[in-house]
Formats: C-alpha cells, structure tokens, sequence
C-alpha cells in the first residue's frame, strides 16, 4: 500500500546563495555565447545531460557543481516567491 504521507523536503539558505551565483555566471555564458538560456536549460533538467550547457567560460563544470535538484529548488523558490 502507498504512503499518503508527504515528505518533506529542506534547503539550506547558504546553498540558495551558492546557486543563485552559480546559475548567474551560467546564464551570462549561454547568452554571451547567443544561446536561448531557457532552452538550454530546460534540456539540462529534463535530460541530465550537461552538453546543453556550453563549455564558454567553464560555464559547464560550473553548473555540475550542484546537483540539478538543488538548482531547481532555488529557482522555483525565486519563481514562487515573486507570485507571492
């Protein structure tokens, strides 16, 4: 039988800070480089596959740094809080 039970799930504020910095430096690449930085991040997430990120400026080990759930985290943080 299912759990119906909701997990909860906790991040710490001094990683949002890391991400924040991190998916920065990651987004000025991709648009520096004339890429879509939605499209190519949506692949990244949906995928796992980092080649969706360009290598300008290392901009892809940056973003292997943190793992994907944690990055999403703190953007549908940011999303939601500007809902709010």
């Amino acid at each position: 039988m299912a759990n119906s039970e909701t997990t909860r799930f906790n991040f710490s504020a001094d990683k949002s800070a890391n991400v924040r910095e991190l998916m920065t430096y990651v987004l000025q690449a991709l648009q520096e480089k004339g890429y879509n930085p939605i499209n190519q991040l949506v692949g990244y997430f949906i995928s796992g596959d980092p080649t969706y990120i360009t290598n300008y400026k290392g901009a892809r080990g940056v973003i292997k740094r943190i793992e994907r759930d944690e990055l999403l985290e703190v953007i549908i943080s940011e999303y939601c809080s500007k809902l709010s």
